[in-house]
């Protein structure tokens, strides 16, 4: 990847958005003020073209005191359906244009959010077709809808983690055509664990009964991928955990971007 061209500008800013900025220099990520500048545009404008899709089928759950069962995306935290803080996190770091993936029960979450204006956003809906199980197939069938680098998320997580910044990641990221989002856990059997060489995952493993690594990173269930995903999934895939990520990391095109901030998997509660 060659390294971006930079043009140099002149720009005059109020006093208290110079404070702002001064406030996000940490010597570190954020080097000085015309860096400040530069994140912070790119926080508010390059990111908001980014489609993000969101599978939101898989079984459903049975809640306590209600009689049908939900999507477990649907599952209610802090008084709001888990889906419901991921879609307005994604509202706040400005991300317009979603898409939902959804299977059994799927009516209850396009009922919920319908077209998404009470959020703030634009949501579409793909029904997952016939019977499909995993994530690999319900991937492939959005295939025409994404021609540019999108945002996946699976619908029953929930993180705080800075979609920005993991996407930025893995634009710096040469020849990547994932980057998957890692969470450090102290029991790994429950999850995808990847064993991380510098920015490169070299190997994966779902929910391995003896992992093969130390590795204490697992999959988080947020992915920057690019379009050329597409071929590497087959007709008879049925989890990218297992039928795909591992030949991606095999061919060194599988990037692992570690993040600490809070984390929950709704099917591990």
């Amino acid at each position: 990847m060659t390294k971006e061209l930079r043009e140099r500008l002149t720009i005059t800013l109020k006093k208290s958005v110079v404070s702002m900025l001064d406030q996000i220099i940490d010597g570190q990520k954020i080097r000085n003020r015309s860096h400040a500048v530069e994140f912070a545009l790119t926080e508010f404008l390059a990111k908001e073209k980014l489609k993000v899709l969101i599978l939101a089928g898989g079984n459903t759950v049975k809640i306590v005191n209600q009689r049908e069962e939900l999507p477990k995306a649907m599952v209610p935290i802090l008084g709001a359906p888990l889906l419901e803080h991921t879609l307005k996190k994604l509202r706040d770091m400005h991300f317009t244009e979603v898409v939902i993936s959804t299977g059994k029960a799927g009516d209850k979450i396009q009922k919920y959010f319908g077209k998404g204006e009470r959020i703030g956003l634009n949501i579409s809906y793909i029904k997952q077709e016939g019977l499909l199980s995993g994530t690999a197939q319900p991937l492939l069938q959005t295939k025409n809808l994404f021609e540019n680098t999108f945002l996946l998320m699976y619908g029953d997580v929930l993180s705080e983690i800075n979609l920005n910044d993991i996407i930025e990641f893995h634009q710096n990221q040469r020849g990547a055509i994932a980057t998957m989002a890692l969470t450090a856990v102290e029991h790994v059997s429950q999850w995808g664990v990847a064993k991380l060489v510098g920015s490169k995952i070299s190997s994966f493993e779902e929910k391995p009964k003896k992992p093969s690594t130390f590795s204490h990173l697992v999959n988080a269930g947020i992915y920057v991928l690019e379009p050329a995903i597409f071929g590497f999934i087959s007709k008879n895939a049925e989890r990218l955990e297992s039928d795909v990520l591992p030949r991606l990391a095999e061919e060194n095109k599988l990037a692992g971007y570690a993040f600490d901030a809070k984390w929950v998997d709704a099917s591990s509660l």
